[in-house]
């Protein structure tokens, strides 16, 4: 048989030696920890202006998504969560080209700063964890639990009624023959990888589906004098560097899709990229 240890809990707050510096370097040597994914530190200590500093800052690999961390031994109170919450706006604010999440962990959320915390969230992408320190004979660990996870917002077409339907008529009135013909030529670019999408008509935009299920990896709002397309993919600054040098009219970045008014010449002199961004937008969405 395996012998057992017991581990024992202790506070980190009244440890005689233990400190929130110890538990910021152990965070910041392996991010892992947290169970936000795979993570990069990018700063320690950071300096916010006229705000005090930022403990840890890290950025997702595979995103840009980037987390404000604030870390408190002992009991949540209001000037912690006070902070945490300027901490982000000033990030966001400084940085708006991420996406930045606020997170506070301390080894006890009470309940009612639980419920707090809960009001915040929705409107401000927040997190928090609860840590716990345990001895195992001679050594140490740190065990992380998220209390609140992000809220993740519902994408605009999800909340449309199903019953607000529309049909190619109505989109060559509010927007043009012509540009509805440009949408059937991206409906002609997705057919290269997926013949089986077609257009499916809603008074807000017209979206795909397979099999009469939606498949809106793009979206599509023909208007009097362009296309304009809205597509689904993580932003990167590989993705944003080659839009740029597309001289695309790419207009802005948000809730996860690229909004990009395409006119009839784009169509004709970069169909290989927007064919491009439209499979990367269809495998990221399988």
């Amino acid at each position: 048989m395996r012998n057992y240890l017991k581990p024992e809990k202790i506070s980190l707050r009244s440890h005689p030696e233990l400190s929130e510096k110890w538990v910021q370097e152990r965070i910041a040597e392996d991010p892992t920890l947290l169970g936000l994914g795979e993570l990069v530190l990018k700063d320690k200590e950071r300096i916010q202006p006229r705000a005090g500093r930022l403990d840890l800052l890290f950025q997702d690999v595979e995103s840009t998504h980037r987390y404000e961390v604030e870390i408190q031994l002992g009991s949540t109170d209001e000037a912690h969560i006070i902070r945490t919450i300027e901490y982000w706006d000033v990030e966001r604010k400084r940085y708006p080209q991420y996406d930045h999440t606020a997170v506070i962990i301390a080894e006890d959320i009470t309940t009612r700063f639980l419920n707090v915390i809960n009001l915040f969230n929705g409107a401000i992408p927040l997190v928090a964890i609860q840590m716990n320190a345990f001895k195992i004979g001679e050594h140490l660990s740190l065990i992380f639990t998220t209390v609140v996870s992000q809220l993740t917002l519902g994408l605009v077409d999800e909340d449309e009624e199903v019953q607000e339907v529309a049909n190619r008529d109505y989109w060559e009135h509010r927007g043009t023959k012509e540009t509805v013909g440009m949408a059937d030529q991206i409906l002609d670019m997705i057919h290269q990888f997926d013949p089986q999408l077609e257009f499916k008509y809603n008074k807000f935009y017209i979206g795909l589906a397979k099999n009469d299920q939606p498949h809106n990896f793009v979206t599509l709002r023909p208007k009097k004098n362009n296309l304009r397309i809205e597509v689904r993919l993580p932003r990167t600054e590989e993705l944003d560097r080659k839009l740029e040098n597309s001289n695309l009219d790419a207009m802005d970045y948000g809730w996860g899709k690229y909004r990009i008014r395409l006119s009839k010449s784009d169509l004709q002199k970069q169909k290989d990229f927007v064919t491009e961004l439209l499979h990367e937008a269809f495998k990221a969405a399988e």
